[in-house]
């Protein structure tokens, strides 16, 4: 069972005749819960079958209810929380920009949704979550996603003003690729030994559910930068430190001393098991340098 991201020799839009077919090609871990996934790893898959009356289909844009707070009649009689294993592995997928397959059951009957059985539609990424008083009069979770596929359904319809998608197919594709790539296992892996703390000024930033941080490559991947995606060409940093060092409104010394708009703003915050790489820092110096 193939846990983050695409199934080998699964096409988008291959259909299922059942959520066991679903199961057994690997492109949803359970055979009735709508999350598949844990805190720890984030969610592999969601299936959107109908199970919440609070969700909405627009296409390439999902919003998804949470899981929790319903009896055996499937109506809501408690409130949803960040304590489920379901929704808390959704907003581990958030807080990491991991993707997330989505499988389409053939209810509800939408324009979406498949005439019969089930349809796995391709990778989502969540790019928002939050509360709100369901249909049923209590407190659920929902989230935000987007396609990472090349839609090839009607353009959707704007769902209500707080949960609005971004205006314009090509520039939203552009933010998700940039966010997938970026988030890769090295980058995981360096937030994880600092805790989400940033380097560069020290803030953890907690959010509900978790801890916020982003993965810098000091040294630029691709052309014509090409810096290698290992630990020791990549920072932890808040949102906005992260901005302002891609753009040499920060920078380091030689030293570690953090060089912000021109002047000394502490030092870099490490830990014993991260060593950062000086050949990246001077790189990314004298980028901006130049």
């Amino acid at each position: 069972m193939s846990a983050i991201g695409a199934v080998p020799g699964v096409e988008v839009g291959q259909e299922f005749a059942s959520r066991e077919e679903a199961y057994a090609a690997g492109v949803h871990g359970q055979l009735q819960a709508g999350i598949y996934g844990t805190k720890k790893r984030g969610a592999g898959a969601i299936c959107l079958s109908g199970g919440y009356k609070d969700d909405e289909d627009y296409g390439d844009v999902i919003v998804y209810t949470g899981h929790g707070g319903r009896d055996s009649r499937k109506k809501q009689v408690a409130h949803q929380t960040l304590a489920d294993s379901g929704n808390s592995a959704l907003v581990t997928s958030y807080l990491e920009g991991l993707p997330v397959r989505v499988l389409r059951g053939y209810q509800p009957r939408t324009k979406y949704s498949p005439k019969e059985g089930y349809r796995y539609d391709g990778l989502f990424r969540i790019r928002e979550y939050g509360w709100k008083i369901g249909l049923d009069g209590y407190w659920i979770v929902q989230f935000t996603m987007e396609s990472l596929e090349s839609p090839s359904s009607p353009e959707p319809a704007a769902p209500s003003d707080t949960l609005k998608p971004e205006a314009g197919k090509a520039r939203r594709k552009e933010t998700t690729v940039q966010r997938i790539v970026r988030n890769t296992a090295i980058t995981r892996k360096v937030k994880a030994l600092h805790g989400g703390r940033c380097q560069l000024c020290g803030q953890k930033l907690e959010v509900p559910g978790g801890v916020y941080s982003e993965g810098a490559h000091i040294q630029a991947l691709g052309k014509p930068h090409e810096g290698p995606d290992i630990p020791e060409n990549v920072l932890c940093l808040c949102p906005n430190c992260h901005v302002q060092f891609d753009t040499g409104a920060v920078y380091l010394t030689d030293d570690l001393v953090v060089m912000r708009h021109g002047q000394e703003d502490g030092k870099l915050l490490t830990v014993p098991k991260h060593r950062v790489g000086l050949a990246y820092i001077q790189s990314h110096r004298t980028r901006w340098s130049e």
